[in-house]
């Protein structure tokens, strides 16, 4: 492709591995000047994820240039089944899918954008999973001028990013006297809590990880966290996003003992704690683990100007003991006129999976025990815990 003039805005697909790798420096500028980003659309979080999860011939980059400089990204890939389809990069272990948009040039970035998509959906849905409200893949929805359609998908729950003391203000009088006590226990204990270097952070997610395999020993637990892949995921996306400000990897220690180690994400808006370990000695000490981690989370959100934070996705009845606000994540589906068909096919399908969800989680109560989730459950109360 010919450079372009710096004014000129031309869009390309990118496929190949190594001109994702290229793109580092100026995805990051880009995500800095998109203010609805989340973590899961930095470059280290998706380019690791393509590393570890991506399919050969698959990568269907949809790039918005202007001279040396991106104005859009929609980061997506091809697949086949159950319709073919386009979807955003990140799959079921990240929480959140969009597209990054300059604000500074939105009405020419989403323009852009949104024909690129159009010429790319050719014998294709557009399927974008898990937008949280607001994000810049809306403004490309409604300027699509073929068939569309917007369905719900998961709840996530979120509070004020505000101090511990506030969030604790907000319960009711009992409950709140109850919180207080488990943070003076955790005082007691000598539960100490410390921020890794970016140094160490690759061996601290190996401790993570090991720590979650343990509380979760002879337990269901989501298999995913398990594999190689996932940890391999995520030692190399974490430590640059370390580095840039978009996470942060705290260890608990207690008589000098790792105990706990967790992995809360950040963006410009929005804090969300993603993974944790706890070894079942913090149960043996009657230690909360639930009101340890918020504690250590609300102390990342007050450093810098976030919103909010996100419980992330999931409705387990522990996280309504902080009375958070549930958000539903939309399914934003657009198809050209001669692919309406497959449109109407994902809406039929996603009607039916509710469906199906809803038997299953209305058997599980009538068995009096309650779905509680894996693969979305990723901050589940330790035994013992919970307020």
């Amino acid at each position: 492709m010919k450079p372009a003039h710096p004014t000129e805005v031309v869009t390309e697909v990118v496929t190949d591995e190594r001109d994702f790798a290229a793109l580092a420096p100026a995805w990051a500028r880009l995500y800095r000047r998109c203010a609805t980003a989340t973590p899961f659309q930095s470059h280290p979080w998706l380019h690791s994820w393509w590393l570890s999860y991506g399919g050969r011939g698959r990568l269907r980059l949809l790039v918005v240039r202007s001279g040396d400089d991106l104005l859009a990204v929609a980061p997506l890939m091809a697949v086949r089944r159950p319709l073919p389809a386009l979807v955003p990069l990140g799959g079921a272990i990240s929480d959140y899918g969009d597209v990054l948009v300059d604000d500074e040039r939105g009405e020419t970035a989403v323009a852009a954008l949104t024909e690129a998509l159009a010429a790319a959906a050719r014998t294709a849905l557009i399927d974008f999973r898990e937008v949280r409200p607001g994000g810049a893949v809306e403004r490309v929805y409604e300027r699509w001028s073929g068939p569309r359609r917007r369905v719900s998908d998961s709840v996530c729950l979120e509070l004020p990013a505000v101090p511990m003391d506030e969030l604790v203000a907000r319960l009711p009088s009992a409950k709140a006297q109850r919180v207080r006590a488990k943070l003076r226990r955790l005082t007691a204990l000598g539960v100490r809590r410390e921020v890794v270097r970016p140094d160490q952070v690759d061996s601290a997610l190996r401790r993570l990880l090991e720590l979650h395999r343990l509380q979760w020993q002879g337990r269901r637990v989501t298999g995913e966290h398990l594999r190689d892949r996932f940890c391999e995921h995520l030692v190399r996306s974490v430590g640059p996003m370390v580095r840039s400000g978009d996470a942060v990897v705290t260890e608990f220690r207690l008589d000098d003992d790792v105990v706990a180690v967790d992995l809360t994400l950040l963006s410009r808006r929005l804090a969300g704690g993603y993974l944790y370990g706890a070894h079942p000695r913090l149960r043996e000490h009657k230690a909360d683990v639930a009101v340890m981690l918020l504690d250590a989370c609300a102390e990342h959100t007050r450093q810098e100007a976030r919103g909010t934070l996100s419980l992330l996705r999931g409705n387990e009845p522990y996280k309504h003991h902080w009375r958070p606000e549930p958000v539903v994540n939309q399914r934003l589906l657009m198809a050209r006129r001669r692919t309406a068909p497959l449109l109407s096919a994902a809406v039929w399908d996603a009607a039916a999976r509710r469906r199906g969800k809803e038997l299953v989680r209305r058997w599980e109560e009538r068995r009096g025990h309650p779905e509680q989730g894996d693969e979305r459950d990723r901050r589940e109360p330790a035994a013992g815990g919970g307020s």
